[in-house]
């Protein structure tokens, strides 16, 4: 499967890892480097071929995996969630500075291009979901959704795996939270505001700048955030508590916008906000420093140096505790201007509980309904 897209983002000179000639439109990465696992690394090297220009265009790739569960646990002490559900693995979004590219070293591929242009799909995942929470022992907590990847990148519109997630949870009544930057959930309103009526939705709408041109680079196939604060209209509107995160906050990049995101989501409706420090895990600190070499160079040495102030001279610290906020000048600087926007916007900076006391397993298909 092949999707195609006109935003177009020329490319520096060609990475060891890319073909001579082979072009990346509206790409974030630069680079295809082997991921970490493997045995042996992969240099691209031209077999002499003349090929077509269209032919050297790196496209979309879309795999299917047969799941086996669907609920991925977690235990992280600085995390509010202990379940979630990733419908997809790798993002199309192709954001320079994600968080979760390690993750497709699992697969064998690479953080870099392979991450946004190899995807996976997981059909049947709403089938398996039903399965556990059928189970016996099952203890209903929120579900966690987007946590790993967007859930609503471009490839759901076809998928529609995010739906299939959430049929299975209204038919429940499990209390989820939805992450995203994609504005196809307004597709899915009217599962959505139902569940929110009774207690058991509320959705995140990430943005990280309010600049469409910066946002084009840094999040080539993401909606622009005028089209992401029209969803948040949207769903504020049918009754879904929205927050507004401002994540990643770049020191010395979009630090400056933080204010503002936080206005415009006011202004559409958010009733709650909250925001994290860049994260450059693993492979994802040089991949970040290539992007930012090549959309930034004016400032790309101020940026990667109070990047490094805020992780304790690192590029990144995985500290429980620090790895989201940073420490040091900057990020008390941000957080201390980050409460008192919230304070004089009137934001809530934790939203009520979700709702579990509602949760009941449906009747199966031959089941007797009981009589008492």
């Amino acid at each position: 499967m092949f999707l195609k897209c006109s935003i177009f983002r020329r490319m520096a000179a060609p990475h060891p890892s890319l073909l001579p000639g082979q072009r990346a439109r509206a790409r974030g990465a630069r680079s295809n480097e082997t991921g970490r696992y493997e045995a042996h690394r992969r240099e691209a090297a031209d077999d002499g071929w003349a090929l077509p220009e269209d032919d050297r265009l790196i496209a979309t790739e879309l795999r299917l995996e047969r799941p086996r569960s669907a609920l991925s646990w977690n235990r992280s002490p600085d995390l509010p969630f202990d379940r979630s559900v990733n419908p997809y693995r790798g993002c199309e979004h192709g954001c320079i500075y994600c968080f979760a590219r390690p993750t497709h070293a699992w697969l064998n591929l690479s953080p870099g291009l392979d991450f946004e242009t190899k995807l996976v799909a997981r059909p049947g995942i709403g089938a398996v979901l039903e399965r556990e929470l059928r189970a016996r022992g099952y203890k209903v907590a929120p579900v966690a959704l987007g946590t790993n990847t967007d859930p609503y990148q471009p490839i759901e519109a076809k998928q529609r795996l995010m739906r299939e997630v959430l049929e299975v949870l209204a038919a429940f009544r499990h209390p989820v939270a939805i992450t995203t930057k994609g504005t196809l959930i307004a597709r899915d309103l009217d599962i959505l505001a139902p569940l929110a009526a009774q207690g058991l939705a509320r959705v995140g709408i990430s943005i990280t700048t309010l600049d469409p041109g910066l946002a084009r680079r840094m999040e080539p196939r993401a909606a622009t955030p005028a089209r992401r604060l029209a969803v948040v209209r949207q769903l504020a509107e049918a009754g879904i508590p929205v927050r507004v995160m401002v994540a990643p906050v770049i020191p010395g990049l979009t630090d400056h916008e933080l204010e503002p995101i936080l206005q415009a989501a006011r202004d559409a409706g958010a009733v709650a906000a909250s925001w994290i420090m860049l994260r450059l895990p693993l492979e994802v600190a040089p991949l970040f420093r290539d992007w930012l070499a090549e959309a930034e160079p004016l400032r790309a040495a101020k940026v990667m140096a109070r990047v490094r102030e805020s992780r304790g001279g690192k590029d990144y610290d995985a500290a429980w505790g620090k790895r989201m906020r940073g420490e040091g000048i900057w990020s008390r600087l941000i957080a201390q201007r980050f409460d008192k926007a919230c304070a004089r916007l009137g934001f809530s900076t934790a939203l009520p509980p979700l709702r579990c006391d509602l949760f009941e397993v449906p009747l199966a298909r031959g089941d007797q309904p009981s009589l008492f």
